[in-house]
């Protein structure tokens, strides 16, 4: 199966809302947004998925629909970081899928310029934490209580990956990554 990277598009809008029903989990990835409705979708894309200098979203499309996203964002040239994130609705899950397309843009990252990614996930997703430490990312540590959903407070492994780190062992899926937008270094 070969995955493609790409922006999203405000035509993405039934696929976003056919992700979010998919799993409960994926709810804190939206926060309070309800994307049931077309436009709310829509609105959620141009708002929290977007491709510029500092956030590059990218959404994960299968078989012609978009069924996940990867992020790069608080992408900073001054000292080479981005942070990373990745979901995918649930019927994409446990195909290697999201762990070959956080590996590619990680080496887009690389490429680009930048040094040091970092990602974190709720010590209570052990599948997340799989796929960071397949996609090359070592644990360093928890940050207790960082995340708060609802009335909830949750820890936090974060992992990181360095340009200098040995790349994962070879990926199962082929991963096609397109941009439309050119980052532009800042020093």
């Amino acid at each position: 199966m070969t995955i493609l990277l790409r922006p999203w598009s405000l035509d993405d809008a039934d696929d976003l809302s056919r992700a979010a029903r998919s799993a409960a989990d994926l709810a804190p990835q939206f926060g309070s947004a309800d994307l049931s409705a077309p436009d709310a979708a829509r609105e959620f894309i141009a708002r929290s998925l977007r491709f510029d200098d500092s956030a590059k979203n990218w959404a994960v499309e299968a078989d012609g629909h978009a069924v996940g996203n990867i992020g790069a964002t608080g992408i900073e040239f001054r000292h080479q970081t981005a942070w990373m994130s990745y979901w995918l609705a649930a019927p994409a899950r446990g195909k290697g899928i999201a762990t070959a397309a956080l590996a590619r843009v990680s080496e887009w990252a690389f490429a680009s310029g930048l040094h040091r990614l970092e990602l974190g996930h709720r010590v209570n997703n052990p599948s997340s934490c799989r796929v960071a430490l397949a996609a090359g990312f070592l644990a360093e540590g928890v940050e207790r209580q960082k995340l708060r959903y609802g009335d909830t407070r949750f820890d936090v492994e974060t992992h990181a990956r360095l340009a200098s780190d040995p790349a994962p062992s070879g990926r199962g899926t082929a991963v096609a990554l397109r941009t439309n937008v050119q980052v532009r270094r800042q020093v």
